[in-house]
């Protein structure tokens, strides 16, 4: 059992993009602090199955609802079926994502960049304004964003996946500020390189030179990023919006 500012008994929560990967660790951490969990997934039936069949083993109450985030009507759809079936979302923690190749700007067309804005600017603002009116209404509320130690770190050869999780770091602290008076709080959580099933395929020339230069000499794991997530979900950080949290053990201290 949490301690009890971290206890998420009697909240609901939606977390986009969580039938594997990071997103499936902060689905099961949430449903482990007692919310009622609504996974979403886009792609790939049998992960979304075992990822719910998973999360309902550990003993917490939530649902599997496949949905674009970047779509405004399957957006609409999704949190109808969340309220219809487990109540309002009062958290909502903003996960799904896309391939992110790393290429040289020549490289690059705008459609892909684009790409990267529905994922990081326009699936936070879709989302957001759906969930806003009931979060406000209660004076209650709380939004994480996925960010990306990409943005503190200036990574090169990345420039639009870089773009966009900087304009989703501005959203993010002006959001914050914004909601700040309906005592609905806005922060971002930036993970560093977590190896999960979509970088099975990274060259290991990468993953070696990466690996290297971590300051806590450890890979990151999925469930480094769990306990992040129910802070950030609870009423312990009531008194915390606008911060973008870096968990990637150091990578970005200085």
């Amino acid at each position: 059992m949490p301690p009890s500012g971290f206890d998420l008994n009697g909240r609901v929560a939606l977390v986009t993009g969580s039938s594997k990967g990071l997103g499936r660790s902060m689905a099961m951490a949430l449903g482990a602090a007692g919310a009622k969990v609504c996974l979403n997934y886009y792609n790939d039936d049998a992960k979304a199955e075992a990822a719910l069949a998973d999360f309902r083993a550990q003993g917490s109450e939530g649902i599997m609802v496949r949905a674009s985030a970047i779509d405004a009507d399957d957006v609409d759809r999704m949190v109808t079926e969340c309220e219809r079936e487990l109540g309002p979302v009062d958290i909502v923690v903003v996960n799904a994502t896309c391939d992110q190749p790393h290429l040289p700007i020549e490289e690059y067309d705008w459609d892909f960049y684009q790409s990267m804005l529905d994922f990081f600017i326009k699936s936070p603002f879709l989302i957001a304004r759906r969930l806003l009116p009931h979060m406000k209404e209660q004076r209650w509320g709380r939004i994480v964003n996925i960010g990306s130690e990409v943005f503190q770190r200036g990574c090169g050869d990345f420039s639009a996946y870089v773009a966009a999780k900087g304009g989703q770091n501005g959203w993010t602290r002006s959001m914050a500020t914004e909601l700040a008076p309906f005592n609905v709080t806005v922060n971002m959580m930036s993970p560093g390189w977590i190896p999960v099933e979509r970088h099975d395929n990274d060259p290991q020339e990468e993953k070696d030179g990466y690996r290297a230069l971590i300051p806590m000499d450890r890979w990151g794991v999925p469930d480094d990023v769990c306990g992040t997530v129910v802070y950030l979900a609870s009423e312990a950080s009531a008194f915390v919006t606008g911060q973008n949290i870096c968990i990637n053990g150091g990578m970005t201290v200085g």
